[in-house]
């Protein structure tokens, strides 16, 4: 068998892509897999879902990252929807292991990953980038979040991430409406996170021609993973306001109104700090 020929990177974009800053926070459901296989059978024809204790599993993760260009600098946020699925073709090399090690990373062949089925994003360049290189299905979103910050109160370890619907203007730029479409929130004061280091983290997508391909990500430090299931339903919430949309559809469908079982966060250190002045006399 020849070797694969890699996919191809577009003008003006250049790989690997450079994150200045990522804060992030990702939420985790298990859920019934009918559902979850339907939906990736549909996008993604050669993956197939994973299951842990016979339960699928479904990924919400929200993104604010910031990437320094030759002309400047950008800030994104987006939110993306996955299903953790692997390749059909390679599972007899899959490890067995529970969502608990998943979460921490014990699956070190990174056959297990987050199979997009949807990206919200409010960059423009990085939804073309995003569906050129990756085969990612962006679309325009809007962004209203809370989240902890060293530039807030040292006591706030809450994340509220309400996503509205957008749409592209004539001149390229992301018009966010009012719309909302669904809000997650997770409270994770006072519970003890554990590193995890489960990067290269394995992104599919399926492209237009029905090939499918995958992008790794690698992050330099370890998450901080927080096992949620023994925490209480009222930590984490996930509330679909629009469900006549593909997103809240499928959302419903998939997550209902199903607990998260685990969440995972990664929050860029500061790299300088502008001190308290003083006065000179």
């Amino acid at each position: 068998m020849s070797p694969l020929p890699l996919p191809p990177v577009a003008q003006p974009y250049q790989l690997p892509f450079h994150y200045g800053a990522l804060h992030q926070i990702g939420l985790d459901f298990l859920v019934d897999p009918d559902p979850v296989r339907d939906l990736l059978a549909k996008h993604h024809p050669a993956l197939t879902a994973a299951e842990f204790a016979g339960r699928g599993l479904v990924s919400l993760n929200y993104q604010l990252y910031f990437a320094q260009y030759p002309f400047g600098g950008g800030i994104t946020e987006e939110v993306e929807v996955n299903i953790v699925a692997f390749p059909t073709a390679a599972a007899d090399r899959l490890p067995e292991v529970t969502y608990e090690q998943y979460a921490q990373g014990f699956d070190q062949t990174r056959l297990l990953g987050i199979a997009r089925i949807h990206v919200l994003c409010d960059n423009p360049l990085a939804i073309d980038a995003g569906r050129t290189l990756y085969a990612e299905p962006k679309y325009p979103g809007g962004f209203e979040v809370e989240l902890p910050s060293l530039n807030g109160p040292a006591d706030h370890h809450a994340w509220t991430v309400r996503c509205k619907a957008a749409d592209l203007s004539a001149e390229g730029a992301v018009e966010r409406q009012e719309d909302p479409l669904f809000t997650f929130s997770a409270d994770l004061g006072g519970l003890a996170p554990v590193p995890a280091t489960n990067t290269p983290v394995t992104g599919y997508g399926t492209d237009s021609a029905g090939r499918a391909l995958a992008g790794p990500m690698n992050l330099y430090q370890p998450y901080h993973w927080y096992d949620l299931s023994a925490a209480g339903p009222e930590r984490t919430d996930l509330t679909v306001h629009t469900a006549t949309t593909d997103i809240g559809r499928d959302l419903t469908r998939l997550v209902a109104d199903t607990p998260a079982t685990g969440a995972w966060t990664y929050q860029s250190p500061p790299v300088a700090a502008h001190n308290r002045p003083y006065y000179l006399a």
